[in-house]
């Protein structure tokens, strides 16, 4: 392909990226300001070494999909009331607490393209710096005055930790289990945005059924994301913020290799698999496994399970959301997940 092909086919996907954010984002862009605002001022001090870190971690803030999701649900029900505020400022600084001792677990060197708060600093700053956050997510979500939420939200942090320790677990698992790869990303990545549906309708003054409703397709999203996530790693490209291959690197089998090692049987890549698990892979090794279940349907069957999900949040906007700016922008939020490339 030629510079002038690549050129056209990046400014494609620059255009349908910016399509994509507009019509999400259109709907609560006054919200969405007022919440940066909040959230930025959350992570600001004035001490020295504390400071430079915040400010690190404030520098790469990520595509706020998670308290966006709040938002748009509030305002689907309701209206984004200062409690739906302070509830997605909360949640936000739980998720990013979370990334930053899950950077400490996992000797990550990188986060979001730049490096990790571990790498710039130590894993000792990195752990003062999440527990910091973390406190600071708790006065946030105090500020809400809604004692359900509050539960909500305590509850997240401890299935976020459950999670971080099962898939810890899982690692010395020899079995290539969906089931288990399930069971952690719903207790990892689905329950954040679990918790941002359930939260958002309940702040909207959505009923019970429609918040159990909300929660099923919180869950079905972040599944998607997280698969997403997970097909990245089996390619190479300089816009991910980690390199291709971490995740086997760092001990994890991913739905697509899981899927490949099932439906082959192949003993001699689950031998490298059980090497991954026990974290003396090899570069080589990797590759190899890598191009073992691209040429096995890893991926395809992985994309039809983020379809099967994406039908089921289909079901539930066209059930719930009656206002058609505000349709489009959840339908145009799952959609985004899906398409993105990074």
């Amino acid at each position: 392909m030629g510079l002038i092909a690549i050129y056209c086919v990046n400014l494609c996907q620059i255009l349908e990226y910016m399509d994509y954010l507009s019509t999400i984002r259109t709907p609560i862009d006054t919200e969405l300001r007022d919440f940066i605002a909040l959230f930025n001022e959350s992570l600001t001090h004035e001490d020295g070494l504390l400071g430079q870190a915040l400010e690190h971690v404030r520098a790469k803030g990520g595509k706020r999909m998670r308290p966006i999701l709040i938002l748009l649900l509030a305002k689907s029900f309701g209206k984004v009331t200062p409690v739906a505020q302070y509830a997605a400022v909360g949640l936000e600084l739980l998720h990013t607490a979370s990334l930053v001792h899950d950077d400490v677990v996992d000797e990550s060197g990188e986060r979001r393209g730049q490096a990790s708060v571990n790498a710039s600093y130590n894993n000792k700053v990195a752990v003062l710096v999440g527990d910091y956050i973390l406190s600071t997510a708790l006065l946030s979500i105090a500020r809400t005055n809604d004692c359900d939420i509050v539960c909500d939200l305590a509850e997240l942090g401890r299935t976020l930790s459950n999670g971080e320790i099962l898939q810890l677990t899982n690692i010395a698992n020899t079995n290539f289990s969906e089931e288990v790869y399930f069971e952690v990303i719903k207790k990892k990545t689905a329950a954040l945005f679990e918790s941002c549906a359930v939260i958002g309708a309940k702040a909207g003054g959505a009923d019970k059924q429609a918040v159990e409703d909300a929660r099923a397709f919180g869950i079905n999203v972040g599944v998607i994301f997280q698969i997403r996530d997970d097909i990245f790693d089996y390619f190479p490209s300089a816009e991910i913020g980690k390199p291709t291959g971490n995740d086997m690197a760092e001990g994890k089998l991913t739905l697509p290799v899981l899927y490949a090692l099932n439906v082959t049987g192949d003993a001699q890549m689950a031998a490298l698999a059980r090497k991954v698990k026990a974290r003396n892979v090899t570069a080589e090794e990797i590759a190899q496994l890598v191009e073992f279940t691209i040429n096995n349907g890893g991926i395809e069957y992985a994309e039809r399970k983020m379809s099967e999900c994406k039908a089921l949040t289909d079901g539930f906007i066209n059930q719930y959301i009656a206002q058609p700016q505000l349709q489009e922008a959840l339908k145009a939020y799952v959609n985004f997940i899906i398409d993105r490339k990074n």
